[in-house]
């Protein structure tokens, strides 16, 4: 019984926690129009989430297409078809692996920084202070972080599958002997611009750099004042990011696909 209605608890608080994020987004989308005066502030923060994020995003990216050439190849050998090996790298890339792991990285390394830095606004009152001079914390402080997220995701993504091409170009040409010509004009043949780009680098990206970036700044702004709380909330943004991405990108496919 004790263990019925603790998972019932669990539950309860999951699903409060999603309502009071998704009253929490509209306040940000309502405070967008008052952040624009806080444009370098935006720019600021683009800067620190997306150009702070191109080295792991870069060196993932290439060891990714790297890796997934290399198994792609053994595999296709079996059937006669090592010369699809661009063509399926790219197709992989484009409509999941690229989306995805630029989206679970940009969590990892982006969305913990912002939820760090807000929690410990909020531990040393800074956003107390700046609703008393009459400052609004989620113009200044929720809403160019959010707009930052959503901005830097998609064009990190591009980034990565940009890599990742290379990457499986650098193994499967220069190491595995797969003609280069073959290698391009088959990807080119194949690849579609909405079905793959659009669909699968475009509005994923969008939609992740949303999600990640509302509950980085949620989890922050919400955090309890002191250092256990933040270290809390940044565990959560983690957690709850990673999950939020693979669900979100279970709906997208099926729907876009």
């Amino acid at each position: 019984m004790n263990a019925r209605i603790e998972r019932d608890n669990i539950v309860t608080q999951a699903l409060g926690q999603i309502g009071a994020c998704g009253l929490f987004l509209l306040q940000i989308l309502a405070a967008i129009p008052r952040s624009l005066r806080y444009v370098r502030e935006t720019v600021r923060q683009l800067w620190f989430v997306g150009a702070m994020s191109l080295t792991i995003i870069m060196v993932c990216g290439l060891f990714v297409g790297m890796v997934l050439a290399l198994q792609l190849y053994h595999v296709l050998s079996i059937f006669g078809g090592t010369a699809a090996t661009g063509t399926v790298v790219a197709i992989s890339i484009y409509r999941e692996l690229g989306p995805v792991i630029t989206a679970l990285l940009f969590a990892g390394r982006a969305g913990t920084a912002i939820t760090a830095e807000i929690g410990l606004m909020r531990a040393t009152d800074q956003i107390a202070a700046m609703e008393l001079m009459a400052v609004d914390p989620l113009a200044y402080v929720a809403a160019p972080r959010f707009l930052a997220g959503l901005i830097a995701l998609p064009l990190l993504c591009c980034v990565f599958s940009a890599l990742g091409i290379f990457g499986g170009h650098l193994v499967g040409v220069t190491w595995l002997g797969i003609d280069n010509g073959t290698f391009w004009s088959n990807m080119t043949a194949t690849v579609d611009v909405w079905k793959d780009i659009i669909s699968g680098v475009v509005w994923k990206s969008l939609a992740f750099g949303a999600v990640v970036a509302l509950i980085a700044v949620f989890q922050g702004y919400t955090a309890p004042p002191t250092s256990e709380g933040v270290a809390y909330a940044t565990t959560r943004t983690v957690v709850a990011s990673s999950i939020a991405i693979l669900a979100l990108d279970f709906v997208l496919t099926a729907f876009l696909m």
